[in-house]
């Protein structure tokens, strides 16, 4: 899909330093990939503390378990 987007030319530049990305559409599609990776990644976060955990599993016996 083609799509216009005026883009700040220093944070460009510093993409370009940061990534090794060596075109503009490959910088900007790796950004994409890593804000929504980002994105994700806090989505996470609201699981925590919403898993019911069984106080009785014993990890370290299942490690040994044939």
């Amino acid at each position: 899909m083609n799509t216009r987007v005026e883009v700040d030319a220093r944070l460009l530049d510093r993409a370009f330093a940061i990534s090794g990305q060596a075109t503009k559409k490959a910088a900007v599609t790796l950004a994409l990939r890593e804000f929504i990776a980002r994105r994700e990644q806090l989505g996470l976060l609201d699981l925590v503390g919403t898993l019911e955990w069984d106080d009785s599993f014993d990890y370290k016996a299942e490690r040994t378990r044939s």
